[in-house]
């Protein structure tokens, strides 16, 4: 168990927080990676491991479930590791969206599930048109949009429905917990812009943790985004 007041200093990798909760999570994720090799049939297989998660309380610190104006993401919006793979296979980590704020149009680049943790988020996804040859342009309509209380969770599985915004509708920030086969927040994603058609690269970073510079590096170059 982690020391919860301390939790900012722990190592950038492993359990950042470190709880049986969690350790349940990634136990079950590791055993379903190595057993089942289909995406969609494994992310199916994680769906009551994760539910167990959610449902659990007392696990999240208050330090993680907490704004943060100084993020990448902006708006307040805080970005929690709470277990990376050293690799960059594997994050757990806790997003946090104060009351009437949302997040930009962004992707995930990987397999995953994303569900609610406290408040209400209500979901907007993207379905992209166009071909994604000019890696500076995406023609995009809304392909679904939904509303998610405590307990509800959804399943990642790219190119569908990679593409989203979340916004908090409740009055109490949200917190939401993914489970994500990349280390998300450092890897080099896409911001979009709807009503425009641009598209940026950006790193979120997460709010307790540095991101490896020579894996930033590296990755953008494999993106073609250097």
């Amino acid at each position: 168990m982690c020391d919860l007041e301390q939790s900012h200093t722990h190592s950038a990798f492993g359990f950042l927080v470190d709880t049986p909760e969690i350790r349940a999570l990634i136990d079950e994720t590791r055993r379903l990676n190595d057993a089942i090799a289909e995406t969609s049939t494994r992310v199916e297989a994680l769906r009551p491991a994760f539910a167990r998660l959610l449902a659990a309380n007392g696990w999240l610190p208050p330090a993680y479930a907490s704004p943060d104006f100084t993020s990448g993401m902006g708006s307040g919006i805080g970005q929690y590791a709470l277990y990376r793979a050293e690799d960059g296979s594997l994050t757990l980590f806790s997003l946090v969206i104060p009351a009437g704020t949302e997040t930009p149009v962004h992707d995930h680049l990987a397999w995953g599930l994303i569900g609610v943790f406290r408040g209400r988020q209500h979901e907007t996804v993207y379905r992209r048109l166009d071909d994604g040859r000019d890696e500076t342009k995406a023609v995009l309509e809304v392909s679904r949009e939904r509303t998610m209380g405590v307990g509800e969770f959804y399943s990642l599985l790219p190119p569908l429905d990679d593409i989203h915004y979340v916004k908090t509708v409740s009055d109490e920030p949200s917190v939401s917990i993914h489970l994500l086969a990349n280390d998300t927040a450092c890897v080099w994603r896409h911001r979009f812009e709807p009503s425009t058609g641009e598209v940026k690269a950006f790193r979120s970073g997460y709010s307790n943790a540095p991101c490896p510079p020579e894996r930033a590096l590296a990755e953008r170059a494999d993106d073609g985004l250097g």
